[in-house]
């Protein structure tokens, strides 16, 4: 009888790396900076968790494709949340609404401290900017019908005349567009300020989009 053959052992193929782009530690130190991506290392050397965390990184903030390199529109979007600074907003206690146009984000304050955000926002482009000032929100819609542009609004905020808070009918990442002067919100940021805000809630608007 012969003897049955020796099988040899099997291994699972390691795993895919992401490419390697060409901000890789500069996208890795803000993401350390940021927190909540899970572990990365600073070394400007692509890993698998590197790749996993920037992943998570582009899939919260809808940069296209999701494919964990490190390329031009992951590196802006890393770094202006990362140059995003409470203390601009001057919210004091109050619960605030804070609009950041030079980086083009926001967040949520209470207490003086951020209780949401910051996240990406887009604003009014050149011809349309979206006024800096103090506010409040009012007339709160879950989808108001713009007669000025012919789209619906999905969980509209007005803020002041006929700017307010939206959910972004178009990608948010499009720079060469923006709003007629609204605050463009990603659905789920979108739904978190619907939930959160109120009539009568505090917005603090500052800074100035570049380009406008």
């Amino acid at each position: 009888m012969k003897p049955s053959p020796t099988k040899k052992p099997t291994t699972s193929p390691a795993a895919a790396v992401c490419p390697q782009g060409e901000h890789q530690k500069a996208v890795e130190q803000a993401l350390t900076t940021l927190g909540g991506y899970g572990t990365v290392t600073v070394d400007g050397k692509q890993s698998a968790a590197d790749c996993a965390a920037i992943k998570k990184f582009q899939k919260r903030f809808d940069i296209r494709p999701v494919n964990g390199k490190a390329g031009p529109l992951t590196h802006s979007v890393s770094q202006r949340l990362v140059k995003s600074k409470p203390s601009n907003c001057n919210a004091g206690n109050a619960l605030t609404a804070c609009i950041d146009l030079t980086n083009q984000t926001t967040w949520i304050m209470s207490g003086g401290k951020v209780i949401y955000g910051p996240t990406v926002t887009r604003t009014g482009m050149a011809g349309f900017t979206t006024p800096s000032g103090s506010y409040t929100i009012h007339d709160r819609q879950t989808k108001n019908w713009s007669t000025d542009w012919d789209v619906w609004l999905p969980l509209w905020q007005r803020i002041v005349e006929g700017k307010g808070f939206h959910t972004t009918t178009t990608y948010i990442h499009n720079s060469s567009i923006g709003s007629h002067g609204c605050v463009n919100l990603l659905p789920a940021d979108s739904q978190k300020y619907w939930n959160t805000l109120k009539t009568g809630t505090a917005v603090k608007i500052f800074g100035r989009r570049p380009g406008t």
